[in-house]
């Protein structure tokens, strides 16, 4: 099991980060991103508007964190990743500098805004998620804004990812035997039982069910260290283990990958999901609550 004291800092609770807002000013102000996002609710803005913490500027997903074009079209699920230059343009948008320190939340359960971790963590920025989100600090009594936010123009450079944090479709297919992959969504989808926005519905073979809303309290705050490191055990994750994670279309998925970090361990992410796997012909479904179930091909 690893140990919990290794994990690197990747969280910021609402107290710590009033007061690093309050202590520090102008450019060493953590710059804060706000990713409001829900599936039935893809646009945030409004959301947003409603209400935010002060500074934070808008974030969005599906045209900010995502590649433009359908699952057909691209071939690479419902939400594959931005070019690095969009990217970059959008992070410059938010106001981003070289060196800035940032922070990212939203108001579910720190899904979508580990969408934003993931991406900029791996291209070289210093970016933490806010522990419980929106809520934790609405909780902790700290003031809301409710007007939008115009930043200056960024100008961070951002890095060419390194690798080996991404998981190819042939990669999940292998993963169960190399290791462990994990189905990050709720059980009804890993067993097939209800239908989603994708073509059929299952899971990988091979795959455990370990949802990643599991890891978050009753509190709204992601679980101690240790007790992940402790849960993950049971499915055979340990550090070392070769880990695989999807989840419908690449937005859970990492925040199960965040997850997994903060527990010291490393995992790839298929980022294509289930909604590239049920839309490539021959690929094998997985139907029911065991790993391999009862198998058809898409």
């Amino acid at each position: 099991m690893p140990r919990p004291d290794r994990a690197p800092k990747l969280l910021v609770r609402a107290p710590e980060l009033a007061a690093e807002i309050a202590a520090a000013s102008g450019a060493r102000r953590p710059r804060l991103l706000d990713v409001r996002w829900r599936l039935d609710r893809p646009e945030g803005r409004i959301d947003y508007l409603d209400g935010h913490i002060p500074g934070a500027v808008y974030v969005d997903l599906e045209r900010e964190l995502a590649a433009p074009g359908s699952p057909e079209a691209t071939g690479g699920g419902r939400h594959p990743l931005p070019a690095l230059a969009d990217l970059q343009a959008a992070a410059r948008r938010w106001g981003v500098n070289d060196g800035d320190r940032v922070v990212v939340y939203d108001d579910n359960e720190g899904v979508p805004a580990a969408r934003a971790w993931w991406l900029l963590r791996r291209h070289g920025v210093d970016v933490r998620v806010l522990d419980g989100g929106l809520r934790a600090w609405v909780r902790a009594g700290y003031r809301l804004q409710r007007s939008d936010a115009a930043p200056r123009r960024g100008h961070v450079s951002l890095t060419e990812a390194t690798g080996g944090d991404v998981a190819s479709i042939d990669d999940a297919a292998t993963a169960p035997q190399r290791g462990v992959l994990i189905d990050a969504r709720a059980p009804q989808h890993y067993r097939g039982t209800v239908p989603g926005l994708d073509p059929a519905a299952g899971h990988i073979p091979g795959a455990v069910n370990v949802p990643t809303v599991v890891h978050i309290g009753a509190d709204g705050l992601l679980r101690d260290a240790g007790e992940i490191a402790a849960h993950l055990s049971g499915f055979g994750v340990r550090e070392g283990t070769d880990v695989v994670v999807y989840c419908n279309s690449g937005v859970a998925s990492m925040h199960s990958a965040l997850v997994l970090a903060q527990a010291g361990i490393a995992a790839r992410v298929f980022v294509g999901s289930w909604s590239q796997w049920s839309r490539s012909p021959g690929r094998a479904v997985a139907v029911g609550a065991s790993p391999d179930a009862v198998i058809s091909a898409v």
